[in-house]
């Protein structure tokens, strides 16, 4: 049964060999790619072998093993990979659910992962080839690790299969990676802050110590524990292995056998009662603008992608200058200021996200004034608490009331500023985006550089016309206080001009641009 379950992985896999000759010179560099890398791993790895600390080298298998292994975890539930050998498109077979899992497991040992995960086990044999014992564990270890990464990856993408079959619960599990990766990014810049010449050697033991207890890093870090004389560590970690395995084939022949005798799922249909938004404003043009805009950034996932993001940037930005030496609570007065340039800037191409439904709007008279406004309603709806509090959030942390004024004129000339330069490029400048119903990570490719420009100038255009309310905070905090409330009328002052000018600029540009408008969303 195993053998007919590889000969036709083997059939899949030469199939795709028979696609476009594009596509196959992307599967053969592809293939080199990964294959090269695995050599290159091993070469490595057998010259580990003649290194005298023993103890450095397994912390630093264990570490980036028990990464390996997280990967065959995480990444078919957040690329979804399309699964050729799904359980259920054997449901009809009759074969018994121990055969069917076994040969659908052992199938997935023909694949450019796990071909180049043997390589690097291969390698790991040759590191801890310093005994008879220590090369009987290290292949009983890396026999452990293969089969723990084949059937991670095998209960993965059965799973990410039939969870993910509807575009809504794809698009959130793909946000909630791109959000993982995102914060994941203040660790690497961690890691490359650390004084590994001082520090390193103990954090690297510290957190090897605490892999080789789980399931992630315990078969990685066998052979170690026997090189350094620790037998009887080792002998428990092979344990911790050999159940972590059983475990899973357990897991497998479950979600085999579920998926055997359930369906694909389908998103189920919503029952709305009322019009919602249209509802609850006013019925006019701003009103039922206003409405559909907030309707949109309720579900559409274009926008609350976007949203989403706006308070992990601060997140992203703090870290590094907290690592750098920049005080606590000089660093509480950037968030607020931070959301504010993105939340302005969210709008930047707010009439390409219509895509084709502009039409409407330019075949019902609508005026550019209705719209403007209508559209910038839910950012400042949105944006006015979030200066409230979180300026109040800030300053309590800094410590010193005085400064708020600044704090709010600084954040408030921003987002307006950014909603002002929005209302004018939207309309002025709008290039392709993601269509209505699309992931939100397909991103279409600009034709030209008018997208990057766009992008700029209303990102840098909030911060340049917030200059001068920032200098006088700034004076406000080193030289004399009395600069805050200067600061605070300053910046009102200019954000409202700003916003103004924008919604004037942007209603005319409406008025007049309404064939070229639609023109360009239909070439989108």
């Amino acid at each position: 049964m195993v053998a007919q379950f590889f000969g036709l992985k083997l059939r899949l896999v030469a199939n795709l060999f028979r696609r476009s000759p594009w596509q196959v010179v992307g599967l053969v560099v592809g293939l080199l790619y990964g294959l090269g890398l695995a050599v290159a791993l091993l070469v490595a790895l057998i010259g580990l072998r003649f290194i005298g600390d023993p103890a450095l080298v397994r912390d630093s298998l264990t570490v980036a093993g028990s990464a390996v292994v997280l990967g065959f975890l995480v990444i078919p539930i957040v690329v979804g990979i399309d699964d050729s050998m799904d359980p259920r498109k054997f449901a009809f077979l009759g074969i018994p659910n121990r055969s069917l899992s076994l040969g659908l497991a052992g199938s997935a040992l023909i694949g450019v992962p796990a071909l180049a995960l043997t390589i690097v086990l291969l390698g790991t044999v040759f590191t801890w080839s310093r005994g008879i014992g220590q090369t009987l564990l290290a292949l009983v270890s890396a026999g452990l690790i293969l089969v723990t990464c084949i059937l991670l990856s095998r209960v993965s993408a059965s799973l990410a299969a039939f969870l993910l079959s509807t575009r809504r619960s794809r698009e959130f599990t793909g946000l909630i990676g791109v959000v993982v990766l995102v914060l994941i990014s203040p660790l690497v810049v961690v890691l490359f802050s650390t004084d590994w010449g001082r520090n390193g050697r103990t954090l690297l033991g510290t957190v090897a110590a605490i892999l080789g207890w789980t399931p992630l890093g315990a078969a990685w870090a066998v052979p170690g524990d026997a090189s350094t004389g620790a037998w009887g560590a080792a002998i428990l970690k092979l344990f911790v292995a050999a159940a972590s395995a059983y475990v899973l084939w357990l897991v497998w022949q479950l979600v085999v056998a579920r998926m055997l005798v359930s369906p694909g799922r389908e998103a189920a249909a919503k029952q709305y009662s009322g019009l919602g938004w249209f509802d609850r404003l006013p019925h006019s043009s701003v009103g039922a603008i206003a409405a559909r805009t907030f309707t949109y950034w309720a579900r559409d996932s274009r926008y609350w992608m976007s949203l989403i993001m706006i308070p992990i940037v601060p997140i992203i930005a703090i870290l590094p200058l907290s690592i750098a030496g920049v005080p606590l609570n000089y660093l509480a007065l950037v968030p607020v200021p931070l959301m504010c340039v993105f939340l302005g800037w969210t709008m930047h191409n707010d009439v390409a996200y219509d895509s084709t439904a502009i039409w409407l709007h330019v075949a019902s008279g609508t005026r550019g004034m209705a719209d403007r406004v209508g559209r910038l309603l839910p950012a400042l709806l949105m944006g006015i608490p979030l200066i409230g509090i979180g300026s109040a959030l800030s300053i309590a942390f800094y410590g010193d009331w005085s400064v708020l004024p600044s704090m709010l004129g600084v954040s408030t000339c921003i987002l307006l500023a950014g909603l002002g330069f929005s209302s004018y490029t939207s309309t002025r400048f709008p290039y392709p985006v993601t269509k209505p119903g699309d992931s939100p990570f397909a991103q279409p490719q600009a034709s030209d550089t008018a997208s990057a420009l766009v992008q700029s100038l209303t990102f840098t255009g909030s911060i340049v016309v917030a200059l001068p309310a920032l200098i006088f905070a700034y004076l406000g905090i080193f030289e004399d206080p009395v600069w805050h409330l200067r600061a605070l009328g300053v910046g009102l002052g200019m954000g409202l001009v700003t916003v103004i000018v924008g919604i004037w600029v942007g209603s005319r540009t409406f008025n007049r641009r309404g064939p070229e408008m639609l023109a360009s969303a239909q070439r989108a």
